[in-house]
Protein backbone atom coordinates (compact mmCIF):
# COMPACT_ATOMS: atom_id res chain seq x y z
CA UNK A 1 0.00 0.00 0.00
CA UNK A 2 2.84 2.40 0.84
CA UNK A 3 4.89 1.40 -2.19
CA UNK A 4 5.85 4.40 -4.36
CA UNK A 5 4.83 6.83 -1.60
CA UNK A 6 7.13 9.00 0.55
CA UNK A 7 8.59 7.20 3.58
CA UNK A 8 7.22 9.79 6.00
CA UNK A 9 3.61 8.87 5.12
CA UNK A 10 3.65 5.73 7.30
CA UNK A 11 4.88 7.59 10.40
CA UNK A 12 2.36 10.39 9.95
CA UNK A 13 -0.49 7.93 9.36
CA UNK A 14 0.37 5.85 12.44
CA UNK A 15 0.66 8.96 14.63
CA UNK A 16 -2.75 10.12 13.50
CA UNK A 17 -4.20 6.64 13.91
CA UNK A 18 -3.48 6.58 17.66
CA UNK A 19 -4.78 10.10 18.19
CA UNK A 20 -7.98 9.34 16.27
CA UNK A 21 -8.54 6.20 18.35
CA UNK A 22 -8.70 8.33 21.49
CA UNK A 23 -10.71 11.05 19.82
CA UNK A 24 -13.40 8.70 18.52
CA UNK A 25 -13.76 6.99 21.87
CA UNK A 26 -14.92 10.36 23.11
CA UNK A 27 -17.01 11.36 20.09
CA UNK A 28 -18.88 8.05 20.10
CA UNK A 29 -20.24 8.67 23.59
CA UNK A 30 -20.09 12.45 24.12
CA UNK A 31 -23.65 13.52 23.29
CA UNK A 32 -25.25 10.68 25.24
CA UNK A 33 -22.77 11.19 28.11
CA UNK A 34 -23.80 14.84 28.46
CA UNK A 35 -27.43 13.78 28.66
CA UNK A 36 -26.94 10.90 31.10
CA UNK A 37 -24.40 12.75 33.28
CA UNK A 38 -26.13 16.12 33.61
CA UNK A 39 -29.73 15.33 32.65
CA UNK A 40 -29.54 17.65 29.65
CA UNK A 41 -32.12 17.64 26.89
CA UNK A 42 -31.08 16.76 23.34
CA UNK A 43 -30.89 20.38 22.23
CA UNK A 44 -28.72 21.36 25.21
CA UNK A 45 -26.42 18.39 24.64
CA UNK A 46 -26.14 19.23 20.94
CA UNK A 47 -25.20 22.85 21.68
CA UNK A 48 -22.21 21.66 23.73
CA UNK A 49 -21.38 18.85 21.30
CA UNK A 50 -21.66 21.13 18.26
CA UNK A 51 -19.66 23.94 19.86
CA UNK A 52 -16.93 21.53 20.89
CA UNK A 53 -16.84 19.93 17.46
CA UNK A 54 -16.74 23.38 15.87
CA UNK A 55 -13.85 24.41 18.13
CA UNK A 56 -11.98 21.24 17.14
CA UNK A 57 -11.84 22.59 13.61
CA UNK A 58 -11.98 26.35 14.24
CA UNK A 59 -8.94 26.22 16.48
CA UNK A 60 -7.11 24.52 13.62
CA UNK A 61 -7.03 28.02 12.12
CA UNK A 62 -5.17 29.18 15.21
CA UNK A 63 -2.89 26.18 15.01
CA UNK A 64 -2.20 26.90 11.34
CA UNK A 65 -1.42 30.56 12.05
CA UNK A 66 0.97 29.64 14.86
CA UNK A 67 2.74 27.05 12.71
CA UNK A 68 2.95 29.35 9.66
CA UNK A 69 4.34 32.13 11.84
CA UNK A 70 6.89 30.06 13.75
CA UNK A 71 7.65 27.48 11.03
CA UNK A 72 7.84 24.93 13.87
CA UNK A 73 5.15 22.64 12.53
CA UNK A 74 6.44 19.46 14.10
CA UNK A 75 6.88 21.01 17.56
CA UNK A 76 3.37 22.51 17.39
CA UNK A 77 2.00 19.05 16.55
CA UNK A 78 3.80 17.60 19.59
CA UNK A 79 2.35 20.26 21.91
CA UNK A 80 -1.10 19.45 20.53
CA UNK A 81 -0.74 15.78 21.44
CA UNK A 82 0.27 16.65 24.99
CA UNK A 83 -2.64 19.08 25.47
CA UNK A 84 -5.16 16.53 24.23
CA UNK A 85 -3.87 13.99 26.75
CA UNK A 86 -4.40 16.53 29.55
CA UNK A 87 -7.94 17.28 28.34
CA UNK A 88 -8.93 13.62 28.32
CA UNK A 89 -7.55 13.26 31.85
CA UNK A 90 -9.82 16.09 33.10
CA UNK A 91 -12.91 14.42 31.67
CA UNK A 92 -11.91 10.92 32.77
CA UNK A 93 -11.88 11.84 36.48
CA UNK A 94 -14.91 10.02 38.00
CA UNK A 95 -17.29 12.51 39.61
CA UNK A 96 -20.61 11.76 41.36
CA UNK A 97 -23.90 11.49 39.47
CA UNK A 98 -26.45 13.01 39.92
CA UNK A 99 -24.04 15.94 40.09
CA UNK A 100 -24.17 17.81 43.41
CA UNK A 101 -23.14 21.10 41.77
CA UNK A 102 -24.27 21.42 38.14
CA UNK A 103 -22.33 24.63 37.39
CA UNK A 104 -19.04 23.31 38.80
CA UNK A 105 -19.03 19.88 37.16
CA UNK A 106 -20.42 21.01 33.82
CA UNK A 107 -17.79 23.77 33.71
CA UNK A 108 -15.11 21.22 34.53
CA UNK A 109 -16.28 19.01 31.65
CA UNK A 110 -16.43 21.95 29.23
CA UNK A 111 -12.94 23.04 30.30
CA UNK A 112 -11.62 19.56 29.51
CA UNK A 113 -13.34 19.68 26.13
CA UNK A 114 -11.77 23.06 25.36
CA UNK A 115 -8.26 21.79 26.19
CA UNK A 116 -8.85 18.83 23.86
CA UNK A 117 -10.15 21.14 21.13
CA UNK A 118 -7.17 23.48 21.41
CA UNK A 119 -4.71 20.59 21.36
CA UNK A 120 -6.47 19.15 18.34
CA UNK A 121 -6.27 22.53 16.62
CA UNK A 122 -2.50 22.49 17.01
CA UNK A 123 -2.28 18.90 15.83
CA UNK A 124 -4.74 18.12 13.07
CA UNK A 125 -4.31 20.76 10.36
CA UNK A 126 -0.55 20.97 10.76
CA UNK A 127 -0.07 17.22 10.43
CA UNK A 128 -2.13 17.38 7.24
CA UNK A 129 0.11 20.19 6.00
CA UNK A 130 3.15 18.01 6.70
CA UNK A 131 1.60 15.17 4.67
CA UNK A 132 0.91 17.61 1.84
CA UNK A 133 4.57 18.68 1.92
CA UNK A 134 5.62 15.07 1.33
CA UNK A 135 3.89 15.22 -2.07
CA UNK A 136 5.44 18.50 -3.20
CA UNK A 137 8.30 16.42 -4.57
CA UNK A 138 7.58 15.93 -8.31
CA UNK A 139 8.50 12.26 -7.81
CA UNK A 140 5.35 11.78 -5.70
CA UNK A 141 3.04 14.63 -6.77
CA UNK A 142 0.91 12.45 -9.08
CA UNK A 143 0.07 10.20 -6.11
CA UNK A 144 -1.20 13.01 -3.88
CA UNK A 145 -4.89 11.99 -3.96
CA UNK A 146 -4.02 8.35 -3.26
CA UNK A 147 -1.65 9.38 -0.47
CA UNK A 148 -4.35 11.36 1.29
CA UNK A 149 -6.80 8.50 0.86
CA UNK A 150 -4.31 6.15 2.56
CA UNK A 151 -3.70 8.72 5.30
CA UNK A 152 -7.46 9.05 5.76
CA UNK A 153 -7.91 5.29 5.92
CA UNK A 154 -5.43 5.08 8.80
CA UNK A 155 -7.39 7.77 10.63
CA UNK A 156 -10.33 5.42 10.50
CA UNK A 157 -8.30 2.35 11.49
CA UNK A 158 -7.73 4.29 14.70
CA UNK A 159 -11.43 5.10 14.95
CA UNK A 160 -12.56 1.58 14.09
CA UNK A 161 -12.57 -0.08 17.52
CA UNK A 162 -12.98 3.08 19.59
CA UNK A 163 -16.81 2.93 19.91
CA UNK A 164 -16.73 -0.78 20.77
CA UNK A 165 -14.15 -0.25 23.51
CA UNK A 166 -16.01 2.77 24.89
CA UNK A 167 -19.30 0.86 25.06
CA UNK A 168 -17.58 -2.27 26.35
CA UNK A 169 -15.93 -0.42 29.26
CA UNK A 170 -19.17 1.37 30.15
CA UNK A 171 -21.29 -1.80 30.04
CA UNK A 172 -18.66 -3.85 31.90
CA UNK A 173 -18.79 -1.37 34.78
CA UNK A 174 -22.60 -1.34 34.78
CA UNK A 175 -22.74 -5.14 34.93
CA UNK A 176 -19.96 -5.34 37.52
CA UNK A 177 -22.13 -3.23 39.82
CA UNK A 178 -25.26 -5.37 39.56
CA UNK A 179 -27.15 -3.84 36.64
CA UNK A 180 -27.77 -4.35 32.95
CA UNK A 181 -27.53 -1.71 30.23
CA UNK A 182 -30.72 -0.04 28.99
CA UNK A 183 -30.75 2.90 26.61
CA UNK A 184 -33.90 4.54 28.01
CA UNK A 185 -33.12 4.39 31.74
CA UNK A 186 -30.68 7.33 32.15
CA UNK A 187 -33.26 9.78 30.80
CA UNK A 188 -36.06 8.14 32.80
CA UNK A 189 -33.98 8.33 36.00
CA UNK A 190 -33.30 12.03 35.54
CA UNK A 191 -36.95 12.74 34.79
CA UNK A 192 -38.02 10.73 37.85
CA UNK A 193 -35.69 12.72 40.12
CA UNK A 194 -37.01 15.97 38.62
CA UNK A 195 -40.63 14.81 39.01
CA UNK A 196 -41.44 15.22 35.29
CA UNK A 197 -42.39 11.64 34.34
CA UNK A 198 -45.77 11.00 32.77
CA UNK A 199 -47.80 8.08 34.22
CA UNK A 200 -46.91 5.99 31.13
CA UNK A 201 -43.21 6.75 31.52
CA UNK A 202 -43.32 5.98 35.25
CA UNK A 203 -44.83 2.57 34.55
CA UNK A 204 -42.12 1.87 31.97
CA UNK A 205 -39.37 2.93 34.39
CA UNK A 206 -40.78 0.66 37.09
CA UNK A 207 -40.73 -2.30 34.73
CA UNK A 208 -37.27 -1.53 33.37
CA UNK A 209 -35.75 -1.04 36.83
CA UNK A 210 -36.79 -4.60 37.70
CA UNK A 211 -35.43 -5.96 34.41
CA UNK A 212 -31.97 -4.39 34.76
CA UNK A 213 -31.45 -5.05 38.49
CA UNK A 214 -29.54 -8.32 38.75
CA UNK A 215 -30.19 -8.57 42.51
CA UNK A 216 -33.97 -8.23 42.37
CA UNK A 217 -36.48 -5.45 41.75
CA UNK A 218 -35.67 -2.24 43.65
CA UNK A 219 -37.92 -1.18 46.51
CA UNK A 220 -37.23 2.57 46.27
CA UNK A 221 -37.09 4.09 42.77
CA UNK A 222 -35.28 7.19 44.08
CA UNK A 223 -32.43 5.06 45.42
CA UNK A 224 -32.40 3.07 42.19
CA UNK A 225 -32.27 6.23 40.02
CA UNK A 226 -29.36 7.68 42.01
CA UNK A 227 -27.42 4.44 41.95
CA UNK A 228 -28.04 3.59 38.30
CA UNK A 229 -27.01 7.05 37.12
CA UNK A 230 -23.84 7.00 39.23
CA UNK A 231 -22.76 3.57 37.99
CA UNK A 232 -23.72 4.28 34.38
CA UNK A 233 -21.73 7.51 34.19
CA UNK A 234 -18.72 6.23 36.11
CA UNK A 235 -18.48 3.69 33.30
CA UNK A 236 -18.44 6.58 30.84
CA UNK A 237 -15.59 8.24 32.76
CA UNK A 238 -13.53 5.06 32.59
CA UNK A 239 -14.17 4.91 28.84
CA UNK A 240 -12.71 8.41 28.52
CA UNK A 241 -9.69 7.09 30.42
CA UNK A 242 -9.03 4.65 27.58
CA UNK A 243 -8.55 7.67 25.32
CA UNK A 244 -5.57 8.73 27.45
CA UNK A 245 -3.84 5.42 26.77
CA UNK A 246 -4.40 5.86 23.03
CA UNK A 247 -2.98 9.38 23.14
CA UNK A 248 0.19 8.22 24.88
CA UNK A 249 0.71 5.54 22.23
CA UNK A 250 0.26 8.15 19.51
CA UNK A 251 2.77 10.41 21.26
CA UNK A 252 5.41 7.65 21.30
CA UNK A 253 4.86 6.86 17.61
CA UNK A 254 5.11 10.53 16.67
CA UNK A 255 8.35 11.06 18.59
CA UNK A 256 9.85 7.98 16.93
CA UNK A 257 9.00 9.30 13.46
CA UNK A 258 9.34 13.06 13.95
CA UNK A 259 12.77 13.30 12.33
CA UNK A 260 11.47 11.68 9.12
CA UNK A 261 8.83 14.35 8.54
CA UNK A 262 9.36 17.64 6.69
CA UNK A 263 8.55 21.13 7.96
CA UNK A 264 6.23 22.95 5.53
CA UNK A 265 7.67 26.35 4.65
CA UNK A 266 11.26 25.24 5.18
CA UNK A 267 13.31 24.64 2.04
CA UNK A 268 15.40 21.50 1.99
CA UNK A 269 18.66 21.34 0.05
CA UNK A 270 18.41 17.56 -0.14
CA UNK A 271 15.02 17.23 -1.85
CA UNK A 272 14.37 17.67 -5.54
CA UNK A 273 11.51 20.08 -5.02
CA UNK A 274 10.71 23.20 -7.01
CA UNK A 275 11.64 25.84 -4.45
CA UNK A 276 10.79 28.76 -6.73
CA UNK A 277 7.03 28.15 -6.88
CA UNK A 278 6.20 30.81 -4.32
CA UNK A 279 8.40 33.38 -6.06
CA UNK A 280 6.98 32.55 -9.52
CA UNK A 281 3.36 32.80 -8.36
CA UNK A 282 1.96 36.25 -9.12
CA UNK A 283 -0.28 38.11 -6.66
CA UNK A 284 -3.19 37.59 -9.06
CA UNK A 285 -2.63 33.82 -9.13
CA UNK A 286 -2.33 33.66 -5.36
CA UNK A 287 -5.61 35.57 -5.09
CA UNK A 288 -7.34 33.21 -7.56
CA UNK A 289 -6.17 30.17 -5.63
CA UNK A 290 -7.41 31.58 -2.33
CA UNK A 291 -10.78 32.51 -3.90
CA UNK A 292 -11.12 28.97 -5.25
CA UNK A 293 -10.31 27.44 -1.87
CA UNK A 294 -12.80 29.59 -0.01
CA UNK A 295 -15.49 28.79 -2.59
CA UNK A 296 -14.98 25.08 -1.86
CA UNK A 297 -14.90 25.78 1.88
CA UNK A 298 -18.28 27.52 1.67
CA UNK A 299 -19.87 24.61 -0.20
CA UNK A 300 -18.61 21.82 2.06
CA UNK A 301 -20.10 23.54 5.13
CA UNK A 302 -23.43 22.01 4.11
CA UNK A 303 -21.93 18.56 3.76
CA UNK A 304 -20.40 18.64 7.23
CA UNK A 305 -23.64 20.00 8.68
CA UNK A 306 -25.27 16.84 7.33
CA UNK A 307 -22.49 14.27 7.78
CA UNK A 308 -21.68 15.04 11.40
CA UNK A 309 -25.25 14.34 12.42
CA UNK A 310 -23.76 10.90 13.16
CA UNK A 311 -22.87 12.16 16.64
CA UNK A 312 -26.23 13.77 17.38
CA UNK A 313 -29.49 13.07 15.50
CA UNK A 314 -28.34 9.75 14.05
CA UNK A 315 -27.13 8.69 17.51
CA UNK A 316 -30.39 9.90 19.06
CA UNK A 317 -32.27 7.89 16.42
CA UNK A 318 -30.21 4.82 17.33
CA UNK A 319 -31.05 5.35 21.00
CA UNK A 320 -34.76 6.20 20.57
CA UNK A 321 -35.95 4.27 17.52
CA UNK A 322 -33.57 1.38 16.77
CA UNK A 323 -33.89 -2.15 18.13
CA UNK A 324 -30.62 -2.41 20.05
CA UNK A 325 -31.39 -5.96 21.14
CA UNK A 326 -30.77 -7.03 17.55
CA UNK A 327 -27.16 -5.85 17.54
CA UNK A 328 -24.87 -6.72 20.44
CA UNK A 329 -21.56 -8.52 20.91
CA UNK A 330 -20.89 -10.83 23.84
CA UNK A 331 -17.19 -10.81 24.75
CA UNK A 332 -17.44 -12.87 27.93
CA UNK A 333 -16.85 -10.22 30.58
CA UNK A 334 -19.61 -7.99 29.19
CA UNK A 335 -21.97 -7.38 26.29
CA UNK A 336 -21.15 -4.60 23.85
CA UNK A 337 -24.56 -3.12 23.29
CA UNK A 338 -25.75 0.45 22.91
CA UNK A 339 -26.60 3.27 20.55
CA UNK A 340 -22.93 4.24 20.42
CA UNK A 341 -22.05 0.98 18.69
CA UNK A 342 -23.25 2.37 15.35
CA UNK A 343 -20.27 4.75 15.41
CA UNK A 344 -18.20 1.65 14.61
CA UNK A 345 -19.64 1.31 11.12
CA UNK A 346 -18.38 4.56 9.62
CA UNK A 347 -14.66 3.85 10.24
CA UNK A 348 -15.22 0.17 9.39
CA UNK A 349 -16.62 1.11 5.99
CA UNK A 350 -13.82 3.67 5.46
CA UNK A 351 -11.20 0.95 5.97
CA UNK A 352 -13.15 -1.50 3.81
CA UNK A 353 -14.05 0.91 1.00
CA UNK A 354 -10.85 2.96 0.70
CA UNK A 355 -8.93 0.31 -1.31
CA UNK A 356 -12.04 -0.16 -3.47
CA UNK A 357 -12.38 3.57 -4.17
CA UNK A 358 -8.62 3.94 -4.81
CA UNK A 359 -8.76 0.99 -7.22
CA UNK A 360 -11.82 2.42 -8.95
CA UNK A 361 -10.20 5.81 -9.46
CA UNK A 362 -7.01 4.08 -10.62
CA UNK A 363 -9.00 2.12 -13.19
CA UNK A 364 -10.69 5.32 -14.42
CA UNK A 365 -7.29 7.01 -14.63
CA UNK A 366 -5.92 4.20 -16.78
CA UNK A 367 -8.86 4.77 -19.13
CA UNK A 368 -8.31 8.53 -19.13
CA UNK A 369 -11.72 9.07 -17.49
CA UNK A 370 -10.86 9.90 -13.88
CA UNK A 371 -12.95 12.86 -12.66
CA UNK A 372 -11.15 15.91 -11.32
CA UNK A 373 -10.98 16.39 -7.56
CA UNK A 374 -13.70 19.12 -7.55
CA UNK A 375 -15.98 16.85 -9.60
CA UNK A 376 -15.39 13.96 -7.17
CA UNK A 377 -16.42 16.23 -4.30
CA UNK A 378 -19.65 17.15 -6.10
CA UNK A 379 -20.43 13.46 -6.73
CA UNK A 380 -19.83 12.76 -3.03
CA UNK A 381 -22.43 15.32 -2.04
CA UNK A 382 -24.98 13.63 -4.27
CA UNK A 383 -24.18 10.28 -2.63
CA UNK A 384 -24.70 11.87 0.82
CA UNK A 385 -28.15 13.06 -0.23
CA UNK A 386 -29.00 9.45 -1.13
CA UNK A 387 -28.09 8.31 2.40
CA UNK A 388 -30.60 10.65 4.00
CA UNK A 389 -33.28 9.68 1.45
CA UNK A 390 -32.84 6.12 2.74
CA UNK A 391 -33.26 7.38 6.33
CA UNK A 392 -36.41 9.32 5.39
CA UNK A 393 -38.00 6.26 3.77
CA UNK A 394 -37.04 4.02 6.69
CA UNK A 395 -38.38 6.49 9.27
CA UNK A 396 -41.75 7.10 7.67
CA UNK A 397 -44.61 6.35 10.06
CA UNK A 398 -42.55 6.46 13.27
CA UNK A 399 -43.96 8.53 16.17
CA UNK A 400 -42.39 11.93 16.77
CA UNK A 401 -39.77 12.52 19.46
CA UNK A 402 -42.22 14.18 21.88
CA UNK A 403 -44.50 11.15 21.81
CA UNK A 404 -41.60 8.78 22.43
CA UNK A 405 -40.45 10.85 25.41
CA UNK A 406 -43.95 10.96 26.93
CA UNK A 407 -44.22 7.18 26.69
CA UNK A 408 -40.80 6.65 28.30
CA UNK A 409 -39.35 5.09 25.15
CA UNK A 410 -40.45 2.55 22.58
CA UNK A 411 -40.56 -1.21 23.17
CA UNK A 412 -38.20 -3.24 20.99
CA UNK A 413 -41.06 -4.50 18.83
CA UNK A 414 -41.95 -0.95 17.77
CA UNK A 415 -38.39 -0.04 16.80
CA UNK A 416 -36.73 -0.26 13.40
CA UNK A 417 -34.10 -2.74 12.32
CA UNK A 418 -30.42 -1.78 12.79
CA UNK A 419 -29.98 -2.45 9.06
CA UNK A 420 -31.44 1.00 8.35
CA UNK A 421 -28.64 2.84 10.16
CA UNK A 422 -25.94 0.44 8.98
CA UNK A 423 -27.00 0.98 5.36
CA UNK A 424 -27.10 4.73 5.88
CA UNK A 425 -23.59 4.73 7.33
CA UNK A 426 -22.39 2.69 4.34
CA UNK A 427 -23.69 5.28 1.89
CA UNK A 428 -22.48 8.23 3.98
CA UNK A 429 -19.02 6.68 4.20
CA UNK A 430 -18.86 6.32 0.44
CA UNK A 431 -19.76 10.02 0.19
CA UNK A 432 -17.12 10.88 2.77
CA UNK A 433 -14.41 9.14 0.72
CA UNK A 434 -15.32 11.32 -2.25
CA UNK A 435 -15.11 14.49 -0.17
CA UNK A 436 -12.93 14.55 2.93
CA UNK A 437 -9.58 13.01 1.86
CA UNK A 438 -9.89 14.53 -1.62
CA UNK A 439 -10.72 17.90 -0.12
CA UNK A 440 -7.51 17.70 1.90
CA UNK A 441 -5.65 16.80 -1.28
CA UNK A 442 -7.23 19.71 -3.16
CA UNK A 443 -6.25 22.18 -0.43
CA UNK A 444 -2.64 20.96 -0.29
CA UNK A 445 -2.40 21.19 -4.11
CA UNK A 446 -4.01 24.61 -4.62
CA UNK A 447 -2.88 26.49 -1.49
CA UNK A 448 0.11 28.80 -2.09
CA UNK A 449 3.19 27.28 -0.37
CA UNK A 450 3.49 30.11 2.15
CA UNK A 451 -0.13 29.57 3.25
CA UNK A 452 -0.22 25.77 3.54
CA UNK A 453 -0.87 25.68 7.27
CA UNK A 454 -3.53 28.37 7.36
CA UNK A 455 -5.37 26.98 4.32
CA UNK A 456 -5.50 23.53 5.88
CA UNK A 457 -6.79 25.30 8.97
CA UNK A 458 -9.39 27.14 6.87
CA UNK A 459 -10.61 23.81 5.46
CA UNK A 460 -11.11 22.68 9.03
CA UNK A 461 -12.68 26.07 9.82
CA UNK A 462 -15.34 25.39 7.19
CA UNK A 463 -15.96 22.07 8.91
CA UNK A 464 -16.30 24.02 12.17
CA UNK A 465 -19.08 26.18 10.74
CA UNK A 466 -20.89 23.06 9.56
CA UNK A 467 -20.60 21.59 13.05
CA UNK A 468 -21.90 24.77 14.65
CA UNK A 469 -25.09 24.24 12.63
CA UNK A 470 -25.67 20.76 14.09
CA UNK A 471 -28.16 22.22 16.55
CA UNK A 472 -30.52 22.91 13.65
CA UNK A 473 -30.80 19.18 13.02
CA UNK A 474 -31.63 18.45 16.65
CA UNK A 475 -34.26 21.21 16.74
CA UNK A 476 -35.96 19.63 13.73
CA UNK A 477 -35.54 16.16 15.27
CA UNK A 478 -37.47 17.19 18.38
CA UNK A 479 -40.18 19.24 16.66
CA UNK A 480 -41.14 17.73 13.30
CA UNK A 481 -41.76 14.18 12.04
CA UNK A 482 -38.56 12.15 11.98
CA UNK A 483 -38.73 11.45 8.24
CA UNK A 484 -38.99 15.19 7.54
CA UNK A 485 -35.82 15.83 9.59
CA UNK A 486 -33.80 13.68 7.20
CA UNK A 487 -35.23 15.56 4.21
CA UNK A 488 -33.61 18.74 5.57
CA UNK A 489 -30.22 17.11 5.07
CA UNK A 490 -31.20 15.80 1.63
CA UNK A 491 -31.87 19.40 0.62
CA UNK A 492 -28.59 20.67 2.09
CA UNK A 493 -26.55 18.03 0.24
CA UNK A 494 -28.29 18.64 -3.08
CA UNK A 495 -27.70 22.39 -2.82
CA UNK A 496 -24.02 21.70 -2.14
CA UNK A 497 -23.76 19.34 -5.11
CA UNK A 498 -25.44 21.75 -7.49
CA UNK A 499 -23.27 24.67 -6.43
CA UNK A 500 -20.11 22.62 -6.77
CA UNK A 501 -21.05 21.50 -10.27
CA UNK A 502 -21.60 25.12 -11.30
CA UNK A 503 -18.05 25.98 -10.17
CA UNK A 504 -16.28 22.83 -11.29
CA UNK A 505 -14.72 24.11 -14.54
CA UNK A 506 -13.31 27.19 -12.80
CA UNK A 507 -11.91 25.06 -9.99
CA UNK A 508 -10.33 22.67 -12.48
CA UNK A 509 -8.55 25.58 -14.19
CA UNK A 510 -7.22 26.93 -10.91
CA UNK A 511 -5.99 23.51 -9.80
CA UNK A 512 -3.89 22.90 -12.94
Amino acid sequence: MFKNHPKGLLGAALSNMGERFGFYIMMAILSLFLMSKFGLEKTQSTIIYGTFYALIYLLALVGGLIADKTKKYKNIILIGLILMSIGYFIIAIPTPTPVPNMALYLTMTCAGLFVIAFGNGLFKGNLQAVVGQLYDDPKYSSRRDTGFQIFYMFINVGALFAPLIAVGIRNWWVEKNGFLYNSDLPALCHQYLKGTLTPEALERMTNLSAEVSKNGAPVDLSVFADRYLDVFNTGFHYAFGAAIVAMLISLVIYLANKSKLPNPGEKSQNQNIDNTTAQQMSPAEIKQRIYALFAVFAVVIFFWFSFHQNGVTLTFFANDYTDLSAININIGITTIKGAEIFQFFNPFFVVFLTPVVIGFFGWLKSKGKEPSTPRKIAIGMGIAATAFIVMAIGSFGLPDAATVKAEGGLPDAARVTPVLLIGTYFILTLAELFISPLGLSFVSKVAPPQYQGIMQGAWLGATALGNQLLIIGTIFYENIPIWATWMVFVTACLISMSTMLLMVKWLERVAK
